[in-house]
Formats: C-alpha cells, sequence, structure tokens
C-alpha cells in the first residue's frame, strides 16, 4: 500500500521565485510529479551520436587532462547542459542532492527555523527578507534585516547561502545556533527546529459583511484551510467573499481544483489539458458547491499557474469577477520523474485552457475591471489598504 502512495502520480504547479519576489521575477511551473524505478538516463555508452561525441570527449580529459577527475560532476554538467540546450524555462535537471529540497519547496512544508533569506551583496553577508508567521526564528525575535554571521559556528558569506539553508534545516526537534549581526550589535539565537507550514490562508470580514481571503501560494492543504476560514467568516454573517490572488505565484493543481469545486456546479469543466498529440483531457467540479454567494478575485502580474486556474475557471463559468491586472501567463504543465539513481527530470508535456478553451500561455488572464495601483506604491507586495485601489474596487463590487 505504501508502496503505492509512493508512486503515485499528483497533479502539481511548482513556483519558482527569483530572490523571494525581490526581482518579481516568476517562473511557475506546471507538472505531474511521477516517481519510476525503471526510469533511467544514460550519458556514456551506446551507439547515439550523442553518446559517441561525449566518449570521445571523455577520451580525451582521461588521456590528457591534468588535474583531478569528478565522474559525477562530469555526468551532472553533461545532462544539465543538454537540457538547458532545449531552451525551455520550465524544463530541468535537478540533481540527486536537490531533489528533497525541491519536493519540500513544492509542499510548501519542510523543517527548519522559519526565515526567508536573500544575500545581501553589498555587506556579502546572507539577510534575513523576514521571518515567517509563529516560527522560532519570529518567536525568537529575530527580525528581518538581520544578517546572519555564522550557523552552529560556521561562518557564511551572500555566495554561501544555498549550503547556510541546507544547515539550518534539520531535524524536528533538534537545535541550531544562529549568529546574526544587527547594526553594530552581534546576537546569538539557539533555535529549536520546527516543522515549518508557509503561506497560510488568511482571511477577515471587511466593510458591509464582505469576506476576505488571501494566500499566496497553494501548498499541501491550502485547499481544506481555506475551507475552514471561509466557514468562518460565513459564521460572522458575510454576504459575498473577495479571494486574492495577487502575488500568488502558483503551487499544488489539486489544491486549486479543490477551491473550484468549492464553488462551482457539479459536473462544470475547470480545465483542459493538451498534450503535444493533440490529446485532450478535461477537468470538472465533482461535488455540489459550498459557497454560493458572490465572488470577487483580485489579481495582478505576479498571479500564475495555479491561481490562473482558479481564476480562469471561476470567470469562465460566470461565478467570480475579476479586479485589477493581467495575469502572468503561464498554462504550461511539467511532468517531473525522479530517475534510479534520485535524481529528477522535470519537462514541458502540456498545456492548460480555461472552460471556454482561452490559451493562457504568455497571454494571462484579464481582468472583468482593470485596475492599476496607485504610482505611489513602491512595493506591490506591502500595499497599505488606503492606496489599495483594486482592493477598493473588489469590495464596491462585492457590496
Amino acid at each position: 500500500m505504501e508502496e503505492k502512495k509512493r508512486f503515485k502520480v499528483y497533479k502539481i504547479i511548482m513556483l519558482v521565485v527569483l530572490v523571494a519576489f525581490i526581482t518579481f521575477l516568476i517562473t511557475s511551473i506546471g507538472m505531474y510529479q511521477h516517481f519510476s524505478k525503471n526510469d533511467k538516463i544514460t550519458i556514456i555508452g551506446g551507439n547515439d551520436e550523442i553518446s559517441t561525441t561525449l566518449s570521445k570527449f571523455k577520451a580525451i580529459i582521461d588521456k590528457d587532462f591534468l588535474g583531478e577527475v569528478d565522474e559525477e560532476k562530469l555526468k551532472e554538467g553533461a545532462i544539465k547542459g543538454y537540457i538547458e540546450a532545449l531552451d525551455d524555462p520550465y524544463t530541468e535537471y535537478i540533481s540527486k542532492e536537490e531533489m528533497k529540497d525541491y519536493l519540500e519547496d513544492a509542499t510548501g512544508n519542510f523543517v527548519g527555523i522559519g526565515i526567508y533569506m536573500v544575500k545581501n551583496t553589498e555587506a556579502d553577508k546572507i539577510m534575513v527578507l523576514s521571518p515567517i508567521k509563529g516560527g522560532p526564528a519570529e518567536k525568537a525575535g529575530i527580525l528581518p534585516g538581520d544578517l546572519i554571521i555564522s550557523v552552529n559556528g560556521e561562518q557564511y558569506s551572500a555566495e554561501d547561502m544555498t549550503t547556510a539553508s541546507s544547515k539550518i534545516k534539520g531535524e524536528e526537534g533538534s537545535k541550531v545556533e544562529i549568529e546574526i549581526l544587527r547594526g553594530t550589535e552581534t546576537k546569538k539565537y539557539e533555535l529549536t527546529r520546527e516543522h515549518i507550514k508557509v503561506n497560510p490562508v488568511e482571511g477577515k470580514v471587511i466593510q458591509n459583511n464582505i469576506g476576505y481571503i488571501e494566500f499566496s501560494s497553494f501548498d499541501e492543504g491550502t485547499a481544506e484551510d481555506f475551507k475552514n476560514k471561509y466557514q468562518e467568516l460565513e459564521k460572522q454573517g458575510i454576504k459575498s467573499l473577495i479571494i486574492d490572488l495577487r502575488n500568488n505565484g502558483g503551487g499544488i493543481v489539486d489544491e486549486a481544483l479543490k477551491i473550484a469545486d468549492f464553488i462551482l456546479e457539479k459536473d462544470q469543466v475547470i480545465l483542459y489539458e493538451v498534450d503535444k498529440n493533440n490529446k485532450e483531457e478535461v477537468e470538472k467540479s465533482k461535488n455540489e458547491p459550498i459557497i454560493k454567494m458572490p465572488v470577487v478575485i483580485l489579481t495582478n502580474k505576479n498571479t500564475a499557474s495555479s491561481s490562473e486556474i482558479l481564476a480562469g475557471a471561476l470567470k469562465d463559468n460566470g461565478k467570480a469577477k475579476i479586479v485589477g491586472t493581467t495575469t502572468f501567463g503561464k498554462g504550461v504543465i511539467q511532468k517531473l520523474m525522479q530517475l534510479i539513481d534520485g535524481s529528477g527530470l522535470k519537462i514541458t508535456s502540456e498545456e492548460y485552457l480555461t472552460p471556454n478553451r482561452t490559451k493562457i500561455n504568455k497571454i494571462g488572464i484579464e481582468p472583468d475591471e482593470k485596475v492599476e495601483l496607485p504610482e505611489t506604491v513602491t512595493n506591490v507586495l506591502n500595499v497599505k489598504e488606503a492606496e489599495d485601489t483594486q482592493l477598493q474596487k473588489a469590495i464596491e463590487m462585492a457590496k
């Protein structure tokens, strides 16, 4: 039973955010996750032209190269170069060492101290962008802007962020010592690693009995959290609902499908999936809706992948109005295969369309009401409510 669960196929959309949205560059990855014991890539050997060419280079290196040869690095370099030459931003080779973190990030769950980190090149240090709400770092008093000097007594520079991150993660309940620089003051913290759930679903009641729900990605359990939050707000007497998908770059597709199912009528189309041979699969809602009130969705240029699936499904089925700006436009799906050596290959395999068969990829979803934020807003991740013209319009429509 456990073996069957392990190799079950999951539909998932991944989010890759360059330096935690600092550059606001989103490359959202749609993906089928497939684990197979029999998948295998051979780099050297065989009769094809690529293998023959690589074998010749290997012979030259073995004969003439003065330095030490790391065969594993050569193999990974060959694979990465081959895959990168496809020139597809969503297709990539993932090393064995990277796969564990990759899959943890996909579900939005990991064990650590709960911080977002960025490289501070000016100080050549790793900087805390922000602690995660309710995590060990926030509870201990670590603040945004703190510079990490060392982890467990070992010093790290900005370029060592990946290594430092792996050292900060560890077994749940184990301890890690972090030394930080805050201004001119040095502080040490001994923190106990915890299971961190990122991107919680948050909600509140705003004016005129309007419910407001916001979350920044579709992680494992997001749909259930969304349902619970909605039911909390429903008990408080809300008459309409705003779903804020701005800066939500995607996540697990099944979670988006479940949320759509809460709102759509049974058997309504959520999306179409089309492969290179034009073979088509359709996803439909499976249950009667639990949310029957008016819905308004907020979007912007960072709304991508699973967010676009949800927004497109509700818009095309007449279940929601969209306010804001055109979405990112990520409408292709990747298949992820875990190879026999533990590494992975993620390859673009399908495109998805909205219920009206509208193409999303490189186009995005147009809002029903286009509303730009004021020029005074410099950070779309932190908009003051008084300046949030998009939210104000959504409230007006939801009344």
